[in-house]
């Protein structure tokens, strides 16, 4: 399992830190789906060049984590709470999001895709998480009974 959770590793960084990038440079083409939401949200409480810039930040940040394994757990759950504010706009702005029941536009089609990410985040914690466990379920302080031992090789 050891290339299969490297390269889902490599994977997320190269999405999260290639889009965070594109919105710290203010060239993404999500940006306009960011400022819609955005207004539909945080609108009044934070300017939106500062808001992108950080969630860009957010986003590169994001991609990081996902290169150092001892932080598999922490990056997952981050990833869980980043998909939960992408996940907005199919229900905030559904305009933008839907063409007809059950028919997305090309933004809807590229928020679904997300669960594609949640599935190789899950992925790696979950088989990394495997590989750590210990192959015997047997507590280290428990001792063999060394008369039942003794009595096995006299015999």
């Amino acid at each position: 399992m050891r290339y299969p959770t490297y390269f889902g590793r490599v994977s997320l960084f190269i999405i999260y830190f290639w889009f965070g990038i594109l919105k710290v440079i203010g060239i993404s083409p999500a940006e306009s789906l960011v400022q819609n939401l955005f207004a539909e949200t945080f609108g009044s409480v934070i300017n939106f060049q500062i808001f992108c810039l950080g969630f860009g930040l957010f986003e590169c940040l994001l991609g990081l984590i996902w290169l150092f394994p001892k932080f598999t757990k922490a990056a997952f759950y981050i990833l869980l709470a980043h998909m939960g504010m992408t996940f907005l706009p199919t229900l905030l702005l559904p305009e933008a999001t839907w063409q007809t029941w059950l028919t997305p536009t090309l933004v809807g089609q590229y928020i679904i895709k997300n669960f594609a990410l949640i599935s190789v985040g899950w992925f790696i914690w979950k088989a990394e998480g495997d590989e750590a466990k210990p192959f015997s379920t047997k507590k280290i302080t428990e001792q063999p009974n060394i008369e039942k031992v003794l009595i096995k090789k006299v015999s």
